[in-house]
């Protein structure tokens, strides 16, 4: 009999609890926007004069970040190249960060000569689909289907 009771006193406890986990709401959703700047001062950056610049906002403390810069680098052809690569790592270059509201990265931003932002990425990014941005914005139509409209 007393086997009885604590059986039936378990089952009463394990039936209270899952009434109760399962009456707990689920945590919301993460509905977190980050600013992506849209209009950039050229003047605040390296090579004001380049026809497009790539601007790689980082952090010292970001892992995804030297990934992102790597490969990003190789888009510089130089002094005299159309493109100018440019990083701005969050503690040397704190002012940009603030003056654009830069509140993650790694965050890259694909400018043309006037400032506008024409593409973006926030997060890890592949080569590949950097590379092709880069080439879409400056001569659209020059990539395939497949690497378009990434952001």
């Amino acid at each position: 009999m007393e086997r009885l009771l604590i059986a039936v006193v378990l089952v009463a406890v394990a039936v209270t609890v899952a009434f109760v986990l399962q009456r707990r709401k689920p945590a919301p959703p993460a509905d977190r926007e980050w600013t992506i700047p849209v209009q950039l001062d050229r003047r605040d950056f390296s090579r004001p004069e380049a026809p497009w610049l790539v601007a790689v906002f980082t952090s010292s403390t970001c892992d995804a970040c030297s990934g992102v810069w790597s490969k990003a680098v190789h888009l510089d052809a130089g002094p005299e190249g159309p493109v100018s690569v440019q990083e701005l790592e969050a503690i040397e270059q704190a002012e940009i960060h603030r003056r654009y509201g830069i509140d993650a990265v790694p965050l890259v931003l694909i400018a043309d000569a006037d400032g506008v932002v024409q593409r973006h990425f926030i997060g890890p990014v592949t080569a590949t689909d950097l590379w092709a941005a880069v080439a879409e914005v400056r001569e659209p139509g020059s990539t395939p289907g497949s690497c378009e409209n990434h952001n």
